[in-house]
């Protein structure tokens, strides 16, 4: 599940720099204007940002996969609040690596094996629709945005693309340290 804004791990100095800049491509260049949302994408990428909170689509075709399938399995015989948490982060593990690393998801496709960006974002929309339709508890995200997100998959991972083009745009600039 996404950390809060409110999670400290937003008031360090890389939550910030990744917060301005998602900010800044989702309100002032695509004009989302959906301070909910755009608050849930920050916490995404400061929460699978962290080299330790991510799990590298590695080439072995089944690995990720088959962690996603079974994470579909438990959801499938959870109740309602867990089930929830598990389509959420079903969602938010694709639309991190569709919007942010979609090239290891294209190295990972030859021709005997399926489109994994598809298949991602299909999985990941499914996912987000079915947790929204449970009720939240009081710490996770609203219907809306659940609901937002899957119906904006591809624009959320478009913007969270441009966010990274500009983080790295930035990092490249040898003037430039964020800390």
């Amino acid at each position: 599940m996404i950390n809060q804004p409110n999670d400290s791990s937003s008031s360090s100095v890389l939550g910030r720099f990744l917060t301005g800049i998602n900010e800044s491509v989702f309100l002032t260049k695509l004009g989302i204007a959906n301070i909910e949302l755009v608050n849930y994408l920050n916490g995404l990428l400061i929460q699978f940002i962290r080299a330790d909170a991510i799990l590298i689509p590695n080439g072995k075709t089944d690995h990720t996969a088959r962690k996603i399938i079974e994470m579909l399995d438990v959801a499938e015989t959870s109740r309602a609040p867990k089930r929830r948490d598990i389509y959420q982060a079903i969602g938010d593990y694709t639309l991190f690596w569709v919007g942010v690393y979609p090239e290891s998801l294209n190295k990972r496709q030859t021709r005997q094996t399926t489109n994994w960006i598809h298949n991602f974002t299909r999985q990941g929309k499914k996912c987000y629709a079915l947790a929204s339709e449970m009720k939240p508890s009081a710490l996770q995200p609203s219907e809306q945005v659940l609901h937002c997100l899957s119906q904006q998959y591809e624009l959320c991972a478009f913007g969270l693309r441009e966010s990274r083009r500009e983080w790295e745009q930035y990092c490249s600039q040898p003037s430039q340290l964020i800390f």
